[in-house]
């Protein structure tokens, strides 16, 4: 298809569902974990059996408000929550608990980077609700399996206002939602497993029109990637038939990702009767400003409060502060490291250097990463005090405390004779040697050709075994080629 004609702009609201991380159910004891055998995470009330009732979750609303607070939303102190019907095969009840009339959260914003431009993107709504099961049509051939584990899982949906302008500022305002709950803690953003997840309202119009153009929703899209391609190709698609004087049709659409295209699933003429009522079962729930207050005490220090910090009071290049700060566990480690150590950039090469290599090879997150901070820290300081090669203690002595969790760097760098070999007068005798062998090359290099003096540091080193100190070398051999 087409690029998007200049004349045409897309207009995007998004709305994000993020599985909160509850050990229980929204409503009943049933685990939430992801991951068990098909229909064995439930009970008679996820299965809406009657005679059964529901019992809201305390951590659902915690996780909630800490949301809201961080997006500056204005919180709903008095609440309750509505029977939402409809009809699907994996909604066991018939009808879904959510909120409608009284969201927990009004109002807000979000900060996104999109295409150089800094912007704000207004959010209408946060509100908490229950999970669907879910239908897999990949099991059986030609049946629909029904897997209910995931009903009632508590969710937050972030409703925004249409003030996305394109592909790009929709994914990055996802990837910020992502960042976002990973650094509270409260979802983990895993959308292969469908922990966050979010449907694309798409309409396209004429560059200054105020007035929105006919809706098009792109439901479950599960990753960052497809967010973008889908919405894309929504706009060329709405955009070509506009241009032929087609009209665009309001649809619920889905993406496929193998064809790299939207289709239609159903007609949406008009907006669904849901038929909205408040839920009998649960009493209406109240949030004191006491109890708003001590959530907020518990948030953490979020991405934009750290990069100011590791910019000034660190020192740190803008990209640096942003590399650290992208998760939250590994900004917490880097924060560990420096608390034993004054060398901030050293401490953030290393973090964005071999540990970074580590965890991609190993395909795991810093938690898992063996080496505690105030050993890397004690690694790191032993380089930067000149005792030891950042060449050894990368691939000699970080490999050795991957292997022996625990164990102190300067004791381990001893055993392993990897300490720099500072004695001038040591260096400079097998400077000596390698001067007389190559006196050739000293010829050559008093001829003009200075490149040759990487080759006497080069082979000097050699004859140390990697220990004499590089700039030590380098100040000696130049010293000794001028004299001799």
């Amino acid at each position: 298809m087409s690029l998007l004609p200049d004349q045409y702009e897309v207009v995007v609201g998004m709305e994000v569902h993020a599985q909160l991380m509850t050990r229980s159910k929204l409503f009943c004891g049933d685990s939430a974990a992801f991951g068990g055998e098909p229909n064995t995470q439930v009970s008679p009330i996820t299965l809406g059996h009657p005679g059964t009732l529901p019992r809201m979750n305390r951590q659902a609303i915690d996780m909630a408000v800490k949301m809201g607070l961080a997006c500056q939303c204005r919180l709903e102190t008095d609440n309750y929550f509505a029977r939402k019907n409809y009809f699907y095969p994996d909604l066991p009840k018939g009808y879904q608990v959510s909120q409608h009339t009284t969201p927990i959260c009004r109002g807000g914003a979000l900060r996104i980077q999109a295409d150089g431009q800094e912007k704000w993107v207004r959010l209408n709504r946060i509100h908490l609700e229950e999970d669907a099961g879910k239908s897999l049509h990949d099991v059986r051939a030609g049946h629909t399996a029904i897997d209910l584990n995931r009903a009632g899982t508590p969710l937050i949906e972030i409703v925004t206002e249409p003030d996305l302008r394109s592909a790009e500022e929709a994914y990055q305002f996802l990837a910020e939602i992502r960042r976002l709950v990973r650094y509270l803690e409260i979802c983990d953003g895993n959308m292969e497993e469908g922990s966050l997840r979010c449907d694309a309202n798409i309409s396209v119009r004429r560059r200054g029109e105020t007035r929105l153009g006919t809706k098009v929703e792109v439901k479950n899209l599960n990753s960052l990637r497809h967010v973008r391609k889908a919405i894309e190709w929504e706009a060329r698609r709405m955009v070509e038939l506009l241009e032929s004087g087609q009209p665009v049709q309001q649809q619920t659409r889905s993406y496929d990702a193998d064809r790299g295209i939207t289709f239609a699933t159903r007609e949406k003429e008009e907006a669904d009767d849901y038929r909205y009522f408040p839920e009998p079962d649960l009493t209406p729930f109240h949030l004191s400003e006491d109890y708003i207050r001590e959530i907020r005490s518990r948030l953490p220090a979020l991405r934009d409060e750290r990069i100011a910090r590791y910019t000034g009071t660190y020192g740190l290049s803008a990209y640096d502060a942003a590399v650290l700060t992208e998760e939250r566990t590994v900004a917490d480690y880097f924060e560990e490291v420096v608390r034993h150590l004054p060398h901030y950039k050293a401490a953030a090469n290393w973090l964005s250097g071999p540990v970074r290599s580590w965890m991609n090879d190993q395909a795991a997150d810093i938690t898992s990463f063996p080496v505690t901070p105030l050993q890397l820290a004690g690694l790191i300081r032993l380089v930067e005090e000149g005792r030891l090669s950042f060449s050894a203690a990368s691939t000699r002595l970080l490999p050795a405390l991957l292997r022996t969790p625990g164990a102190d760097p300067e004791s381990l760098a001893a055993g392993m004779n990897l300490f720099q070999q500072s004695d001038a007068a040591a260096i400079g005798e097998l400077i000596d040697q390698v001067l007389s062998r190559h006196a050739d090359k000293v010829r050559e290099y008093k001829k003009g050709k200075k490149g040759l003096l990487g080759l006497f540091v080069g082979e000097v080193m050699k004859l140390s075994g990697g220990q004499a100190d590089p700039r030590l070398t380098n100040d000696l051999v130049l010293e000794k080629l001028k004299s001799s």
